[in-house]
């Protein structure tokens, strides 16, 4: 599995929930844009390294730690055991946030235990209870969801969307802390990243018929990032550097290329 990390600078776009919520009526409200993109990437490597390779970079940035810093994850337990364990080690503060996608993900399986596909109060409900987790009611919501599966008397198998849902938001509950994400000004969606897994990854590897060794996928994918990333002709100008050391310099007395007669 490709692991997938990127650092951004934003400026900051305080929002309300009816802002990232707004109605087809309402008037949009564009949150905080990316600006100086930069992308790492390994498929040979877990996430322990590409946060490390994050951190190093968003460090580059901001060396004295004067800035504020904000990493956004899906949930995964792993990446945010790694972000914790890199601020400490540099003694950074870092807010963690939950992508909000994935909180509609969990929503929207939670949904079709209360409703059948296709009925229009559906959206109604997800959008209620997506406000109130971002006015910072996740846990109330996932109460809510469990008191009403409860109530309509649904069978373990047909409330196991539901269950899933209030686990979620119950369990990653600290990592929702959108009130404060939104009156930052802060971005809480990876939309980055998701980008990045289709024009890095999958664009290239996902391939009909293609198949991969390892440190063959492991090169492609660091070449594609260098390009995405706009270092391409400053690597290239390295890799001639160092193809010219190992061929012809290393093989001389002293590494001098002796002069034709």
């Amino acid at each position: 599995m490709a692991e997938i990390g990127a650092v951004y600078d934003v400026t900051p776009v305080p929002r309300k929930p009816t802002d990232v919520m707004a109605s087809r009526d309402d008037e949009q409200v564009k949150g905080p844009e990316a600006n100086h993109k930069w992308l790492c990437a390994s498929v040979l490597e877990d996430a322990a390294p590409v946060i490390r390779d994050v951190f190093d970079e968003a460090e580059r940035r901001d060396p004295e730690h004067l800035r504020t810093w904000v990493a956004l994850v899906d949930g995964n337990n792993h990446q945010i055991d790694c972000i914790k364990a890199q601020a400490l080690k540099r003694k950074i503060n870092v807010t963690i946030i939950i992508d909000l996608i994935h909180v509609l993900e969990y929503l929207w399986t939670a949904t079709w235990c209360f409703f059948d596909e296709g009925d229009p109060r559906a959206e109604a409900w997800v959008r209620t209870r997506v406000l109130a987790i971002l006015d910072g009611g996740a846990r109330n919501v996932a109460a809510g969801i469990r008191r009403r599966a409860s109530s309509e008397g649904l069978m373990a198998s047909d409330r196991k969307g539901a269950d899933a849902c209030a686990r979620y938001l119950t369990n990653k509950a600290a990592y929702l802390d959108y009130p404060t994400a939104l009156a930052g000004g802060w971005p809480i969606n990876t939309g980055i990243i998701e980008g990045a897994c289709r024009h890095i990854v999958k664009d290239r590897f996902d391939v009909t018929g293609a198949r991969w060794s390892v440190d063959g996928a492991e090169a492609i994918l660091k070449l594609r990032v260098v390009r995405s990333n706009g270092d391409f002709d400053d690597y290239w100008r390295f890799h001639l550097s160092r193809e010219h050391e190992r061929v012809h310099r290393s093989r001389y007395a002293n590494n001098v290329i002796p002069r034709a007669a």
